[in-house]
């Protein structure tokens, strides 16, 4: 029997280690999510959106022509007095009077406008809002690409961490399950008295729910997993033994961070488009200077008071430079720079919130590989300690020297010990992709250098 657990545990311990045939990489699962996540499709679309308020700013400068026609039923009443006549062999009148009337006629009327912008500091304002907001949905396309990228490697890991849980788990309970067989009979026997007996059953009922919890959690993890990628998770890769290479210094990933974050660039976008929203409600943005041109007719015919084929018809046509200046609006555009420049102050202040936070995320992940790749090489040595401890304890009870009590004990010992070894090496693959994403360099390229290296089908 010595022998037979003795080889179990070995093996358990290479089962942490060595992935399955067949196996699904997180590459793979990437590729499928990208297709499959709802979160980072409506991401993509926004991001589409986004890139449309490029073409707004160019066309704010852009000419504009528009054009309206009306057809209907009207009636015209005019009158002009004192008016001066001249004709040919009437000669000149002075203090004439003319009336025309149109009665119910047939009216059609078209006109065609066109707007050149010249001058205008509002819609040089709005342009660059438009840039910037275009600016920030980039940047939070990237953050987004970053995200989706470390949300499916963290259900990844999340589903191989429940897996190898509920493996231990039903490891742990066949074990303990046959100690309790065995110190049932042994107290048959007279060998061993009854306490070993409750220990054991205690320790199988214990076993027991843990195994149910254990299922239940993988159950959910799958799901989330198969909400994400789209396909339930099947052989996912294991991690390798290494810890994986140093990632430099912390000065210089937190200057990377502080330079290439996309989350900094989104707010920094949105700060110059709060910045413009302000100066579009200044007193230099009031005027604005046009280039227009304008052509209409408008004909009005029909039965008037003064004959029956009265008559209308009136043609424009003009060019010329427009300029506009608002003299009173009753406080809006002050007031509205006002709330304007506060709520640039805001955005202000989350930008230097942001940076504090982009920073720590840093600090944390930094130490995390670097703390992590430590630790790692702890638990492996803590690993070999917990199964060579359990392998003297399952002899020492044999010949009497352990209690059945030390046994269950290092049974357990031996099952957390590998299974925070394993929590601890995919601690460490996920920091350094969020050490990545903090300074907007994660993408599919690093992704799959990250899990070839760091992960391994066989």
């Amino acid at each position: 029997m010595k022998r037979f657990l003795g080889q179990g545990a070995w093996l358990l311990a290479g089962a942490l280690l060595m992935p399955s045939a067949g196996a699904i990489s997180l590459q793979e699962a990437w590729e499928a999510a990208r297709d499959a996540d709802p979160e980072f499709a409506a991401a993509h679309a926004d991001a589409e959106a986004g890139a449309k308020r490029r073409d707004q700013a160019r066309a704010l400068w852009l000419p504009s022509v528009s054009a309206s026609a009306a057809s209907g039923r009207a009636n015209s009443q005019s009158t002009t007095r004192d008016a001066g006549f001249s004709a040919p062999g009437f000669g000149s009148s002075r203090n004439v009077d003319f009336q025309t009337s149109v009665n119910n006629g047939s009216l059609n009327r078209w006109t065609v406008n066109a707007v050149q912008p010249l001058y205008s500091r509002d819609r040089l304002a709005q342009s660059r809002q438009l840039d910037a907001a275009a600016e920030a949905s980039d940047a939070g396309w990237q953050a987004a690409r970053q995200a989706a990228l470390l949300r499916t490697a963290e259900r990844y890991f999340a589903v191989l961490q429940s897996e190898t849980a509920l493996d231990l788990a039903r490891r742990q309970q066949v074990a303990v399950e046959r100690a309790l067989v065995e110190a049932k009979d042994r107290y048959r026997l007279g060998d061993k008295p009854i306490v070993d007996s409750h220990e054991a059953t205690a320790r199988a009922e214990a076993v027991r729910a843990q195994v149910l919890l254990a299922e239940s959690d993988l159950t959910l993890q799958q799901q989330a997993f198969e909400d994400l990628v789209g396909r339930r998770p099947t052989d996912l890769w294991r991690p390798r033994t290494q810890a994986g290479e140093a990632p430099g210094t912390l000065e210089d990933w937190l200057q990377k961070a502080v330079d290439g974050s996309p989350t900094l660039r989104m707010l920094a976008a949105r700060l110059v488009a709060a910045q413009e929203e302000a100066s579009r409600h200044s007193v230099a943005a009031a005027p604005s200077v046009d280039l227009v041109a304008q052509s209409g007719r408008e004909r009005l015919a029909g039965s008037g008071d003064y004959g029956a084929n009265a008559l209308n018809d009136l043609r424009t046509s003009m060019i010329g430079v427009q300029v506009t200046i608002p003299i009173f609006t009753g406080g809006m555009r002050s007031a509205r720079q006002e709330e304007a420049l506060k709520l640039a102050d805001k955005t202000r202040f989350e930008n230097d919130r942001a940076r504090q936070q982009v920073e720590q995320a840093t600090r944390a992940a930094w130490l995390g590989v670097t703390v992590g790749a430590t630790r790692v090489k702890a638990l492996e040595a803590n690993v070999k300690a917990s199964l060579a401890r359990l392998d003297a304890t399952r002899l020492g009870h044999q010949v009497g020297d352990r209690t059945m009590l030390d046994l269950l004990n290092a049974e357990n010992d031996a099952s957390n010990a590998q299974l925070e070894l394993l929590k601890a090496r995919l601690g460490v693959i996920l920091d350094r992709l969020r050490l990545a994403a903090s300074a907007g360099m994660l993408d599919e390229a690093l992704l799959e250098t990250v899990s070839r290296s760091a992960l391994a089908r066989e």
